[in-house]
């Protein structure tokens, strides 16, 4: 990745405490991997999981500082706003359902926030932390993670440069196959409250993956939709929530899109691809091969443009980190993306004007937009798949 040598980059890092990714979570280890990639920013308070135990044990085993171990989401935001040693912004990785709390009780105390996705459960919820942030002047980031790929990047360029011509056609899928049984029925922490209405709301999947595949459409477009219809379904008898959808999608400019997506499709591992049309060309990407972008136009072969292999945009290369042949993935995605969001706080504390590369990161209206696009699947799910408008109440 190129270096910037400025001063507000190469200050003490950052602090952040974490609420949630405590013992048998996923995606709280990946957000702490995350951050320790660049080093801007060291963990130095918590509220891990509400065993008082378990999160003791996971305190200490990430060096937490004793006294900076809370027992809940409020004590914790209370108690760093009083520390002279404050942190800089807390990371919310906990289930759906306490988002919305977690992220109001931090806003309010005056804390910056990045918080996992989906943002909240009701839109209204969603909307008025983005009201609080502002109010506050506060940075909110949500991590739609997949958008810190550097060929997600190069997609994106390429559209707004015009490579693919007039948009006509948006195409994207989302396999996977562990929920192909009904697994919320034993042990297994993540299934349990990815399908519990009480914890994860309306829908499962549709908040889980399909959220994904509609930023990363809009990510890459520039274009939001303005209409959808929508049959979510479970493919596994019994199953209280969705775990598969379809949606028809109308953008702006009148161009058409179609999502599909499952957990319970058997063989898939985690099979993210998009496919953008356009009246001069069209390209594809895939999160299972994340280093290439496929580019087709008429006439002529199929091309494979690699990572790092050849001139790419400045927006893709500011955010390739290692030489051709040298495979990036998960990991470096989501280092990239709290890379953005670190680099624009630092700078921002020290008096100095981020870059557009700063601020390339998902931000609150990220997550409001994920929000309202599982509200408007199930709406239209729920009126036997009718037409709704996107921006609808």
């Amino acid at each position: 990745m190129t270096e910037d040598h400025s001063p507000a980059l190469t200050r003490t890092p950052l602090t952040y405490g974490m609420v949630g990714g405590g013992p048998g979570g996923f995606i709280g280890q990946v957000h702490r991997q995350a951050l320790a990639m660049d080093g801007l920013a060291q963990l130095t308070a918590g509220f891990f999981a509400r065993d008082e135990t378990r999160c003791r044990e996971t305190a200490l085993d990430l060096r937490v500082p004793q006294d900076r171990i809370y027992s809940s989401a409020q004590e914790m935001a209370d108690k760093e706003a009083e520390r002279e040693d404050r942190i800089d912004f807390v990371a919310v990785v906990t289930p759906n359902h306490v988002h919305y709390p977690i992220c109001k009780a931090f806003l309010q105390r005056g804390f910056h926030v990045v918080c996992d996705k989906p943002l909240t459960l009701e839109i209204h919820e969603a909307e008025d932390l983005a009201e609080l942030a502002e109010k506050h002047g506060l940075m909110f980031g949500v991590t739609h993670a997949y958008n810190g790929y550097p060929m997600v990047k190069q997609a994106r360029a390429m559209v707004a440069a015009g490579e693919l011509g007039e948009l006509r056609y948006i195409n994207g899928e989302y396999a996977q196959d562990w929920l192909w049984q009904r697994l919320e029925l034993t042990e297994h922490k993540q299934a349990g409250w990815r399908l519990d209405p009480k914890r994860t709301g309306r829908a499962s999947t549709l908040g889980d993956i399909g959220t994904h595949l509609d930023n990363l459409a809009t990510y890459i477009t520039g274009l939001t939709p303005t209409r959808l219809l929508a049959r979510v379904e479970a493919l596994v008898p019994g199953r209280v929530l969705d775990d598969t959808a379809t949606v028809m999608l109308e953008y702006e400019g009148g161009v058409s899109g179609l999502f599909w997506l499952s957990q319970a499709a058997v063989g898939h591992d985690n099979g993210l691809k998009l496919r953008v049309m356009g009246e001069k060309a069209s390209l594809e990407w895939s999160q299972e091969a994340p280093d290439t972008l496929i580019i087709k136009e008429p006439g002529g072969p199929s091309r494979t443009v690699s990572r790092a292999r050849g001139p790419m945009y400045p927006e893709a290369t500011v955010y390739s980190r290692f030489p051709s042949g040298h495979p990036e993935g998960y990991l470096e995605c989501f280092a990239n993306t709290y890379k953005a969001f670190c680099s624009t706080l630092i700078k921002r504390k020290a008096g100095l004007e981020p870059n557009a590369a700063d601020l390339d990161f998902p931000g609150v209206e990220a997550g409001i937009k994920g929000v309202r696009f599982i509200h408007r699947c199930v709406d239209s799910s729920e009126r036997g798949a009718a037409w709704v408008d996107f921006a609808g109440d």
